[in-house]
């Protein structure tokens, strides 16, 4: 059987933690960064997982993460 591809979009955004959780970077953290506080700014830098409800959906973009 052939390998299967991973949705290439879906492999830049998200990544698979030590213990085997899907992380993702925060959004609003792109541009328009002017009117945003320092603190909301410095919060945005952090990685959070992904829901349990929608990791079956990366799961199945990803098959091999």
């Amino acid at each position: 059987m052939p390998k299967m591809k991973s949705n290439k979009a879906a492999a830049k955004r998200f990544r698979k933690s030590a213990g085997g959780k899907i992380r993702c970077s925060r959004p609003f953290h792109s541009h328009i960064l002017t009117k945003k506080s320092t603190k909301r700014k410095r919060q945005l830098r952090k990685d959070i997982t992904v829901d349990k409800t929608l990791e079956s959906h990366v799961r199945r973009l990803l098959p091999y993460l």
